[in-house]
């Protein structure tokens, strides 16, 4: 069966293990059905998720003009701290920021390699976890809006990396870490103006399980611009990536607006 369409982040479902989707405008694909299966992918060329335009995507999906115009790809996206709808300030589209700045936020530490702090809104736990390929995660503190998420991020970093190391990730070489221990931890980290949100004794640790079936010693990067066409044995999926048995990586969400057709 062949299925083609416009490449966006996988689709998921928090379960045991977690489901992945890829969805296309005419239909979606239930990528765990695929496992232990050879599977064929082919670049068939670009089309922006802004504009729909059959344009090269520049980033994160976008055209070069749609990423330097859209609000969708602000700076305030990357960096929290740079929100500025909570004082009525404009950065590209001041309702479309106000929609997604003045909404509940949550600091929180993950484990996909080793520790880390990250932001994400309230309503997309635990799909934020899952897409970075955590294995656990905890919430520090629940805040009105953006801008003081961004903040308390910040001061963590200083004691906590931001990033997730991808390699590990995807080989499972994941740090054993008490998370409700390490929470306690950072109570005297986090801003003044921050305090009150912090959670202490909350019991919310969440783990998540993915349909893996072997995890690779090293990973090799599949990039659809150098290998137009691909084929290998599907062996697991894990944050946005999918795991071949060759050692070959294919990073979904890297590759959105990418148009492929999938031959299963």
């Amino acid at each position: 069966m062949t299925y083609e369409g416009v490449l966006t982040k996988m689709q998921t479902e928090f379960g045991n293990p977690i489901q992945y989707y890829l969805v296309f405008e005419n239909g979606f694909l239930n990528v765990n059905q695929l496992l232990n299966k050879e599977i064929e992918i082919n670049f068939v060329g670009y089309q922006c998720l802004n504009c729909g335009k059959k344009k090269k995507i520049f980033r994160q999906g976008f055209c070069y003009d749609c990423f330097y115009s859209s609000a969708a790809v602000g700076d305030w996206i990357m960096k929290p701290e740079l929100s500025t709808a909570h004082l009525g300030i404009q950065d590209r589209d001041l309702a479309y920021e106000e929609k997604v700045q003045l909404q509940p936020h949550i600091v929180y530490l993950a484990l996909s390699s080793e520790v880390k702090v990250g932001v994400t809104r309230k309503t997309q736990m635990p799909t934020r976890w899952i897409d970075q390929g955590a294995t656990q995660a905890i919430s520090i503190v629940e805040v009105p809006n953006r801008y003081l998420a961004g903040i308390t991020e910040v001061a963590l970093k200083n004691h906590y990396a931001d990033k997730t190391n991808w390699r590990k990730m995807l080989t499972n070489n994941v740090e054993q870490i008490d998370l409700i221990a390490e929470r306690l931890k950072v109570g005297n980290l986090i801003p003044t103006e921050v305090q009150e949100y912090f959670y202490l004794q909350k019991n919310d640790l969440y783990e998540m399980h993915y349909p893996v079936l072997q995890y690779p010693s090293k990973v090799n990067s599949l990039s659809l611009d150098k290998t137009p066409h691909f084929q290998g044995k599907l062996i697991g999926i894990k944050g946005q990536y999918l795991l071949f048995e060759n050692e070959t990586v294919f990073n979904i969400r890297g590759s959105e607006g990418y148009v492929v057709t999938i031959n299963v």
